[in-house]
């Protein structure tokens, strides 16, 4: 490419902020300056990107301006983004935006690149792109290509989250209750990023609970994956936290148009030609998608494909990617890949 960029990371010492500069660099991410930007206690830490240091420069209202930042990536929090992007946007830069604070905004577009990459160009609209959560990521990455094969109708959902969904303090408890495990100290335990223990259990709920029985979390997968499919298909979605470090899993149950009756073969053939999917698929010899395998990778795995053994038009099919790079870092780079081929073509 040949435009560059100054980029800023809001976040940078976080876990998604760290996997960001991975994942620029992998992707050879245009940069001319890099910015990392956090709160007044991380200053003076160093980051580095491409063989070359970066000290952490303190978040404030003026920042943006002052480094003339031309793309910020925010990942600290809703909370910092509610205060911090319009200061962004007001310096010039086009704003992505990690957090839940403007994915439902009727005005912002809120984008995964393989699935809606035309929305990218409603940045206009207020300055601002937004990154979906993580669990919705990776489940439209493999609703697209089924719904444009036969045209879905109903979407169930159970996910199994892993620690890093809540953070570094999420892997950090998990790993701690289990050396207090093998310490017989288990009774002893904190419990502080989750509300009961994480370590051999599995606790389903996350965020906040809703008047409909559903948590916040759950809506989550329900609005965001209508918004970007601009399809108002039903969904329902149970959210559940397992002592996984890292990468979500997704059990999905697909119910398509009343007159469909699913080929598995077509299916396959169809999930296997979408970008950044990949098909792993045969029961018999144990190869399917697991947490161990998504990993530190960019890409969502699919398998455990079957057609309902009662409806002709439903399908069954499980899922694994990394949250911290397709749920975060790596579907924001992407994002910014875009909007900077659009860039490119104005001129």
């Amino acid at each position: 490419m040949s435009m560059k960029f100054n980029v800023a990371v809001v976040g940078a010492t976080g876990a998604v902020g760290e996997e960001l500069f991975r994942v620029m660099e992998e992707l050879d991410f245009p940069v001319n300056n890099l910015i990392p930007l956090a709160s007044a206690t991380s200053v003076g830490k160093n980051i580095t990107f491409k063989d070359k240091e970066y000290s952490v420069i303190e978040l404030t209202n003026s920042v943006f301006e002052e480094y003339e930042v031309d793309i910020a990536f925010f990942s600290a929090g809703g909370s910092v983004s509610a205060k911090f992007a319009q200061y962004a946007v007001e310096a010039g830069a086009v704003v992505i935006d990690n957090t839940s604070h403007f994915r439902m905004d009727d005005d912002i577009p809120l984008v995964v690149p393989e699935v809606n990459p035309q929305d990218i160009e409603l940045w206009k609209n207020k300055g601002i792109i937004a990154n979906p959560n993580c669990s919705t990521i990776q489940m439209v990455l493999a609703l697209k290509p089924l719904d444009d094969l036969y045209g879905i109708k109903r979407v169930d959902v159970s996910t199994y989250q892993a620690t890093s969904g809540a953070g570094k303090k999420g892997m950090e408890e998990l790993v701690m209750q289990m050396q207090d495990f093998f310490a017989f100290k288990l009774d002893e335990t904190k419990k502080e990023a989750f509300a009961h223990q994480i370590a051999l259990n599995v606790i389903p709920q996350i965020d906040v609970a809703q008047e409909n029985g559903f948590t916040k979390e759950e809506m989550k997968m329900v609005n965001e994956t209508q918004k970007i499919m601009h399809k108002s298909m039903a969904i329902a979605a149970t959210c559940v936290r397992v002592p996984v470090l890292r990468s979500h899993s997704e059990s999905i149950t697909i119910t398509f148009e009343d007159d469909v009756d699913v080929d598995i073969t077509d299916v396959k053939y169809a999930l296997a030609n979408f970008q950044n999917v990949e098909v792993m698929d045969d029961l018999a010899n144990g190869i399917y998608p697991m947490p161990i395998i998504s990993t530190d990778t960019d890409i969502t795995f699919v398998g455990r494909l079957r057609k309902d053994i009662y409806s002709p038009n439903m399908l069954h099919l499980f899922n694994a990617a990394d949250q911290v790079r397709v749920g975060a870092a790596t579907n924001a780079v992407r994002i910014g890949l875009k909007w900077i081929k659009l860039q490119e073509e104005e001129i």
